[in-house]
């Protein structure tokens, strides 16, 4: 008997094409956290996104020419700064076929057709050749993943020898409050989200998969005023958020990314690893 597995494709998907858009409309074209030096720090989400883009750029390394792959590469934005940032050819994929679709027309439309491709594809069974990349990031998309283990399997699969993987992801740190099971509950029920990782999990799981020179940094502290920043973006568009889920539960999503910004029980970690 086959078991279904929590989040399915169509689950991830669904969840961005619907209250995924709405958010992305009052949001911008970054649909990730942004980050913060400090809190003296006065930089706009615009700018903060762009900066959490650019530390993963640096957590890749990559070089002039080399082929990076886009672990659910949403509508693509962070894959063309990082093509213009390193001259590198790169391959998203999303099981959004709504995302893949935008991610080309953007990459069209800024002349990088040729350097920036994407397509529909399952990161649990990538259809990709052994040792066919030279480097992999996977951008706030490793908390839908039915199975982090399986997708870190195939990812090191594809993988040279050698090749980086980065890493930015929506964590549960411990130990876990009845308050903050609430708000961790609420992520995992609205966001297709199976379970939240941890640190000791990723350490664990990338060690099992041939992973070595594992850095992980905990940036909750400069990540955490995004979700107060999205909550207020997000209430421009309640009228729209609301025809799609209802009021009272529109209401709801935004009272929780106000919560859980302050919930210390949610966090972020940005973390580097070395193909063994």
């Amino acid at each position: 008997m086959t078991v279904e597995q929590f989040p399915a494709p169509s689950d991830v998907a669904g969840m961005y094409d619907g209250i995924g858009q709405i958010y992305g409309s009052a949001w911008g074209p970054n649909k990730h956290y942004g980050y913060w030096e400090n809190d003296a720090d006065d930089s706009s989400i615009e700018v903060a996104t762009d900066r959490l883009t650019d530390l993963m750029i640096s957590g890749v390394a990559a070089q002039a020419g080399q082929r990076v792959l886009d672990i659910g590469c949403g509508i693509g934005h962070p894959a063309l700064r990082l093509v213009r940032a390193c001259d590198v050819d790169v391959l998203g994929i999303s099981v959004s076929h709504v995302q893949v679709a935008r991610a080309k027309e953007l990459a069209a439309a800024a002349g990088l057709a040729d350097r920036a491709t994407f397509q529909f594809t399952d990161a649990m069974d990538m259809p990709f050749p052994d040792g066919s990349f030279d480097a992999a990031w996977a951008f706030e998309s490793m908390w839908h993943m039915p199975d982090r283990g399986q997708v870190l399997s195939e990812t090191a699969r594809v993988l040279r020898p050698g090749g980086r993987l980065a890493i930015a992801d929506v964590i549960e740190r411990g130990p876990v409050s009845p308050e903050g099971r609430v708000v961790l509950d609420h992520i995992c029920e609205n966001y297709a989200v199976r379970s939240l990782g941890t640190v000791d999990e990723y350490r664990t799981a990338l060690a099992a998969n041939g992973f070595v020179d594992v850095e992980i940094r905990d940036i909750s502290d400069n990540v955490s005023r995004t979700l107060a920043v999205m909550a207020d973006a997000v209430e421009t568009v309640h009228d729209k958020l609301a025809d799609l889920v209802g009021e009272e539960q529109a209401t709801s999503l935004i009272d929780f990314m106000r919560l859980s910004a302050v919930t210390p029980e949610s966090g972020y970690l940005f973390l580097t690893a070395v193909r063994a």
